[in-house]
C-alpha cells in the first residue's frame, strides 16, 4: 500500500493552484505536486517541490531553517488539533516517505494546501498558501486566545539568480513586508500571523547579487509577487481543512471564520 498517493489531476478542480503541475520553472524547480498521506484515517493533503539540482535557500520553516543548500520543499496541511511536538522529525518522515534526497524545506499550515496561489513577476515566482484566520499586529501586547483558528501564511519564493547571505536575509525582509502590504489592503489590522513562514530560493551558482531590498533588481518583483499572491489568496474565506472536513461530516456544526475577528474587513 502507497503511503503517498498522487491526485489525478494534479489539483482539485477549482483549486487556485497553477497549471502544470511538475513542469520546470526557470529550469531548476518543478511546479508542486499535490499528494496526500494517510493520517488518524484520513488523506490528508500536503505539496511537494523537487529541484533539479541543490539550491541556496533561506527559511524560517520547521525543518530546514536557517541558510544553506537544499533539494526539496514540502507544504503539509495538518488538522487544526496538530499538538505534535516534533514538528521537524514528522516533516522529515513525510519527506522519506516521498523518497526526497538531501536536505530540504518543510512547512506546516492548517490550510488546505491545494489552495496554494501562485504568481510570477520580472522573473521571480512565488508560491503562497493563505490562511489569516488569526491575524495579529507583531508588537501589539500579547493576549489570551480562547479560539485559535487557522492562522498561517506560508510564502515560498524562486529568484533566479543566487543571492548573497545578506541578500537572502533583505529578501525575506521585503516577503514580509509585501505580505504585510497586502493583508492591510484586505481589511484586516494585521502585519501577519503567529506562525507565518518564509522560504526564498535561489541558484547555488553563478553572479552574486548583494541587494534583496524592495526597491533592488531582485526583490522588487519579489515584492509585487508576494504581494499579489496573498492578496489572491486571503481574498476569499479559507476554512481550515479539518474544520471543512468536520463540517462535511456533521453538517450542523459552527466554524469560527475571519468574519467573526474583531477589526476585519466583515465587521465594517
Amino acid at each position: 500500500m502507497d503511503l503517498i498517493k498522487a491526485y489525478d489531476p494534479p489539483f482539485r478542480p477549482g483549486g487556485s493552484a497553477p497549471p502544470g503541475a511538475g513542469r520546470r520553472v526557470t529550469g531548476v524547480l518543478s511546479e508542486p505536486f499535490l499528494t496526500t498521506r494517510p493520517e488518524d484515517g484520513r488523506d490528508v493533503p500536503l505539496l511537494c517541490w523537487r529541484a533539479d539540482r541543490p539550491l541556496y535557500a533561506i527559511t524560517s520553516a520547521p525543518l530546514g531553517g536557517g541558510i544553506g543548500v537544499r533539494h526539496w520543499v514540502v507544504n503539509a496541511t495538518v488538522p487544526m488539533t496538530y499538538h505534535r511536538d516534533d514538528p521537524a522529525d514528522h516533516l522529515a518522515g513525510l519527506a522519506r516517505q516521498l523518497d526526497l534526497d538531501g536536505p530540504g524545506v518543510g512547512l506546516l499550515t492548517g490550510v488546505d494546501v491545494a489552495e496554494v496561489v501562485a504568481r510570477a513577476d520580472g522573473g521571480v515566482r512565488v508560491w503562497a498558501t493563505v490562511g489569516l484566520g488569526t491575524p495579529v499586529q507583531a508588537a501589539a501586547p500579547a493576549t489570551p486566545a480562547a479560539v485559535e483558528p487557522v492562522g498561517t501564511v506560508n510564502i515560498v519564493a524562486l529568484v533566479p539568480v543566487r543571492l548573497g547571505d545578506a541578500a537572502l536575509v533583505n529578501a525575506v525582509a521585503t516577503a514580509t513586508e509585501a505580505k504585510t502590504q497586502a493583508i492591510v489592503e484586505l481589511g484586516l489590522p494585521a502585519t501577519g500571523t503567529p506562525t507565518d513562514a518564509v522560504t526564498v530560493l535561489c541558484p547555488t551558482d553563478g553572479p552574486v547579487d548583494s541587494y534583496g531590498g524592495p526597491r533592488s533588481r531582485w526583490g522588487a518583483p519579489l515584492a509585487r509577487a508576494v504581494h499579489a499572491a496573498v492578496l489572491a489568496g486571503g481574498a476569499h474565506e479559507v476554512v481550515p481543512w479539518s474544520d471543512r472536513l468536520r463540517l462535511e461530516e456533521s453538517p450542523g456544526s459552527v466554524l469560527f471564520t475571519r468574519s467573526a475577528i474583531p477589526g476585519s474587513a466583515a465587521d465594517r
